[in-house]
């Protein structure tokens, strides 16, 4: 897996996915269980989405 989620992106995603799964807690519905896809792509710092639709947020490191 190649990163495809860029450092702002991963901030965004962690906080609204972290919203969204409190949220569900705080109104005891399964519904915030759906919080944790953006969990884990921001995390893992890739998005299955991102990667069909061949979209790249990530800075890319010239090593010369």
């Amino acid at each position: 897996m190649q990163c495809n989620v860029g450092k702002t992106e991963q901030v965004i995603r962690i906080t609204i996915g972290s919203a969204i799964v409190l949220a569900g807690l705080y109104y005891k519905n399964w519904w915030g269980l759906i919080g944790i896809a953006p969990i884990i792509t921001g995390t893992t710092r890739y998005c299955p989405l991102n990667a069909v639709l061949g979209i790249s947020n990530c800075k890319v490191n010239s090593e010369s």
